[in-house]
């Protein structure tokens, strides 16, 4: 016991330093109140050969006016393989409400068996529902040129998984885009800065009532 002052005040007088400082720190687990967006895609997510802020991510990073937290994962060339691999520690990092798969164009392009893509992108999204994540599936389309038996069962993939798994699914990513003209790079497959817009306006409708769900507080009126 310190000289000169009793023990019941030294309690008392610990007790309050003790409440004081429990009612200055943030609840454990609540520091971000915010549902957290996962994006895994590929070079269609990365802004690639246009301004970052331009890309369809960071317009729905506006968009949101900081009602979630993004964390964008995509790696330009990325396949459905190579997502798959790199998922579990992405969901162990960043523990996400809502998971989007943007992957299958350079399986396609590399002319990847269909069966391939369904078994990495089923992977992912059971991985993603057994972490407790919402899961929105971007659907792509390759070219003509691969014949029309290939593109059928291509994108027969993600319709049917969307069926099986029960989740949300944008059909094209691209609707809107690759046929149109001045939307399209040089090369053919990466979209313009003036086509973002538009990708973004494709995945919203499916997206905002996963994010509704997960507690942000969406605007009514989010663009014109």
């Amino acid at each position: 016991m310190m000289r000169g002052f009793p023990l019941d005040w030294i309690r008392n007088g610990f007790g309050l330093l003790l409440c004081a400082l429990l009612l200055t720190l943030p609840p454990l687990g609540h520091a971000d109140a915010r549902p957290v967006l996962l994006i895994v895609g590929d070079s269609l997510s990365t802004a690639y050969g246009i301004e970052r802020e331009t890309g369809w991510v960071s317009l729905l990073e506006a968009r949101l006016d900081g009602e979630a937290h993004i964390v964008n994962a995509s790696i330009s060339g990325e396949t459905s393989s190579g997502g798959a691999s790199r998922l579990p520690e992405l969901l162990g990092q960043h523990a996400p409400d809502i998971v989007l798969l943007e992957l299958g164009g350079n399986d396609g392009l590399r002319g990847l068996p269909p069966s391939q893509l369904e078994t990495n992108l089923a992977g992912m999204i059971e991985a993603s529902l057994e972490a407790g994540a919402q899961v929105l599936l971007l659907g792509i389309d390759i070219p003509p040129n691969y014949g029309q038996a290939y593109r059928n069962a291509f994108t027969g993939v993600f319709l049917r998984l969307a069926d099986t798994y029960e989740v949300p699914l944008v059909p094209f990513l691209l609707e809107g885009v690759a046929l149109e003209e001045g939307m399209m790079q040089e090369d053919g497959i990466h979209p313009t800065s003036d086509a973002q817009p538009i990708i973004l306006d494709n995945v919203w409708p499916e997206l905002a009532p996963l994010l509704e769900n997960s507690g942000a507080e969406l605007a009514e009126a989010v663009h014109d």
